[in-house]
């Protein structure tokens, strides 16, 4: 009996250890049930996602706790997300899709209806893709807590069946297209906590119903058309964070601001309508970052701000305050930022703010100009260097700038800029632009750089003779992309004021341009009266914040060019002798070295028995771009050899990459032969003039360093010849080659054409087709000879 209770004893063990060993492997992966599986394949169409292995169909744990479905390995800090997580809870090894994060991948289809397929699903993040459409109605079905689709191309209205999916915590739709406004339903997400639909175009009131959302502790309205009174927020007791930036709302702000306690962020700006008093913030002792911007608040400062210690950030920018500053702050050891640019604050600046140094507006700062002479003309490169265009130079404007800051230059120009690039990390300059695209507008130099600000920035002529002027503000969006990417979805929109006169409103310089990397130079009439011409752009709160990335906003200014109607005129019959003399001087110098020129090149052989590059180009009139060496050198990684991806008669093809991002065929033709040089120029004469569809795009060329390059569009078939032949050379040209032998070549003729075509047009194509696909490359055709022949001007 010993022996059989030990035989069970035993047995129970071994299952117990079976059962343990079990669920340790149980707990390092798991399998998804086949309709799931099923449902992601419907979801990666309907997204338009490419790189899911459907095969699989099991959630691994990666080195965090979490289990992962196509599980990717990402770099640290990377914008792109591309994780799909399970639930594997189950005790019998079956796992289930709960969280799905698909973001920066520039996904371009729909938000997808199978994702109502998964029932378990509980997050969704699609944030920074190019997905159309709106919000599918089969998710109201759905236990959903969190959905972002933060930087998108959504539109239409916001749908009223969101307000069925009760689960919801948080909700973020913004930087999208929506219309309309928000629908009462909404109201019935009782559990809702994070509100983010900023950046849209949503308008008309604010449903009632809204204030069942007792929960919600971030609400973001900004940048939209809503109309009506700001929101009664005494039923949002639980609010820390209120961004309400240039929402369209009308004042004044409401007293019910008295009983938040837990606000860590107050953020209002550009209310409409009458003027209100400063609100009772007393309460808010966690208050961090106060913005009360352009909102028509009267009278003065309140002592009680020296209480809230936690301030960092303070922006009472553009309002009506006036008096003294008597409030001290200084026992705000937090306090990094203090703006109150546009008031009407009088009295000393005090010497707290001095010792402290909490960056503000200037006030009244630049004065008189103290002048030796009166200028007519001011150029200014913003964050720039020096560039000559024509007979005007542009001076240099490289400063690094920062959140409050004023600097002039030898006392005729200057500038000043106001304001922090909100949720972002200070240490980065973000104040200065840099372009890496190709420009293809005249005098591109200018628009390489640009100075930016989150505010307001401030241009200054100085030490001008007074009269009429026109200014010249030069744009360029370089920022944003026009690719089928997010990148391409911002809206930059700004004020413009010359002279303190609001001279244009709302401006958008991609729209007014028609498009990024292009000039747009709007001319402004102005008059000065005291020897200054001030020039000033303010963000209003309106455009996207967040792309490219969080913090792109503000206004943007390439070149401003400050020029008198009247310059003076310079009569001096001596100086007309200077320039005739010198004018005559220059010619007969430069006849002295073409004729120089000209002997040296006969001398040594270049006229008359060689064709000069220069000469072979020059008259081509050409709608492509000129790339320089140096950029064809960093993008194939100094014509690396593992870039290499042809050869061909007249030189070697390379893969490369330009600093955007766009992939390029480099065509290095040989720079010691004629013929190369006619094939130079027969395929820029050719290929830059045609568009067709089906025709590889040429980007440009480069003729520096001896150098004969051609930039085509990348493809990634590679070359005709992969098209034709598989890898050992046979198929379809062996085939085409027989049919000749043969004389039967009509056999190559799509039988659906019918009777519909040219026979003799045909056999002609398909003749010059197998000269042009002749393995021996010296036997090939030029471009030149394949037009007549296809014209019929010579025989094949």
């Amino acid at each position: 009996m010993a022996e059989a209770f030990d035989n069970r004893n035993s047995g129970f063990i071994l299952t117990l250890v079976l059962f343990i060993l079990a669920g340790f492997v149980e707990a390092q992966s798991g399998y998804l049930p086949q309709e799931e599986v099923n449902a992601l394949g419907e979801i990666a169409d309907q997204l338009g996602k490419k790189d899911w292995n459907l095969s699989v169909n099991s959630c691994n744990q990666n080195n965090s706790n979490f289990f992962k479905w196509n599980a990717t390995n990402l770099p640290e800090g990377s914008k792109y997300n591309n994780s799909v997580l399970c639930n594997c809870s189950n005790p019998i090894g079956i796992c289930h899709i709960q969280s799905m994060f698909l973001k920066g991948q520039d996904l371009d289809g729909i938000l997808p209806p199978s994702i109502a397929k998964l029932p378990h699903i509980k997050q969704i993040d699609f944030t920074r893709n190019y997905l159309h459409g709106t919000i599918p109605r089969e998710w109201a079905t759905t236990k959903l807590e969190s959905l972002a689709v933060t930087v998108n191309r959504l539109s239409g209205p916001i749908p009223e069946y969101l307000g069925n999916i009760s689960t919801l915590t948080n909700v973020s739709l913004d930087n999208n297209m929506f219309t309309g406004s928000i629908p009462p339903e909404l109201g019935r997400l009782v559990n809702l906590k994070s509100l983010h639909l900023d950046a849209n175009y949503l308008n008309g009131h604010l449903p009632l119903e809204l204030n069942n959302l007792i929960n919600l502790q971030d609400i973001r309205l900004s940048n939209n058309n809503f109309t009506g009174n700001l929101p009664d927020f005494q039923m949002w007791k639980n609010l820390n964070k209120i961004d309400i930036q240039a929402g369209g709302f009308e004042g004044p702000l409401p007293s019910s601001f008295s009983l938040i306690s837990n606000l860590t962020d107050l953020l209002i700006s550009n209310l409409n309508g009458g003027a209100s008093e400063f609100p009772q913030l007393e309460r808010m002792v966690q208050l961090k970052n106060l913005v009360l911007r352009s909102c028509n608040i009267s009278g003065e400062i309140p002592k009680y701000l020296s209480q809230l210690t936690k301030l960092q950030r303070i922006d009472l920018s553009f309002n009506k305050l006036e008096g003294e500053l008597q409030t001290d702050l200084s026992g705000l050891e937090s306090l990094r930022i203090l703006y109150l640019t546009n008031n009407s604050l009088t009295g000393k600046i005090p010497e707290w703010i001095k010792s402290k140094g909490p960056k503000g507006e200037h006030n009244n700062c630049l004065g008189s100009p103290s002048c030796s002479k009166d200028l007519y003309a001011v150029h200014i490169n913003c964050g720039g260097n020096q560039v000559t265009i024509g007979n005007r130079t542009f001076e240099a404007d490289e400063d690094l700038s920062g959140q409050a800051k004023y600097y002039y230059l030898q006392g005729h120009w200057g500038y000043s800029s106001t304001g922090f690039f909100y949720k972002i990390d200070e240490s980065l300059s973000l104040y200065t632009a840099k372009n890496n695209s190709i420009l293809r507008m005249n005098d591109s130099e200018l628009y390489t750089s640009a100075r930016l600000s989150p505010l307001s920035l401030t241009y200054y002529g100085r030490c001008l003779a007074n009269g009429n002027y026109t200014v010249t503000l030069h744009f360029a969006e370089i920022v944003f992309r026009d690719n089928s990417s997010y990148q391409s979805l911002g809206r930059r929109v700004f004020d413009i004021y010359v002279q303190d006169e609001l001279r244009l409103k709302d401006y958008d310089i991609e729209h007014e341009a028609h498009g990024v990397d292009k000039a747009v130079k709007p001319k402004i009439k102005a008059v000065v009266m005291d020897k200054t011409l001030q020039v000033r752009f303010v963000y209003s709160g309106k455009g996207t914040t967040a792309v490219p990335v969080r913090g792109t906003y503000g206004p943007l200014i390439s070149a401003i060019s400050m020029e008198s109607d009247n310059p003076p005129q310079d009569s001096s019959a001596s100086h007309r002798k200077q320039k005739i003399i010198i004018s005559v001087s220059v010619v007969v110098l430069g006849l002295f070295l073409l004729f120089t020129s000209l002997g040296i090149a006969w001398w040594q052989g270049y006229i008359g028995n060689r064709i000069l590059k220069e000469e072979v180009l020059r008259g081509l009139d050409l709608q492509t771009g000129v790339f320089t060496f140096q950029q064809i050198k960093a993008a194939t990684d100094n014509f690396a050899a593992a870039n290499k991806i042809g050869e061909g008669g007249f030189g070697s093809v390379y893969k490369g990459v330009l600093l955007d991002g766009t992939i390029i065929a480099v065509k290095q033709l040989s720079s010691k032969s004629n013929q190369g040089s006619r094939e130079f120029v027969n395929e820029i004469g050719m290929i830059s003039g045609l568009g067709h569809p089906n025709l590889v795009r040429l980007h440009g060329c480069c003729t520096e360093h001896k150098q004969l390059l051609l930039v085509y569009e990348f493809m990634e078939n590679n070359s005709l010849a992969r098209a034709l032949f598989d890898d050992n050379y046979i198929c379809l040209l062996d085939w085409a080659c027989n049919l000749k032998e043969n004389g039967n070549l009509m056999e190559l003729i799509d039988p659906r054409l019918g009777s519909e075509y040219n026979i003799e047009e045909a056999i002609r194509m398909i003749k010059v087709a197998l000269l042009c696909t002749n393995t021996t490359p010296a036997l090939r055709p030029t471009m030149s000879c394949v037009v007549s022949m296809l014209s019929g001007d010579i025989s094949i």
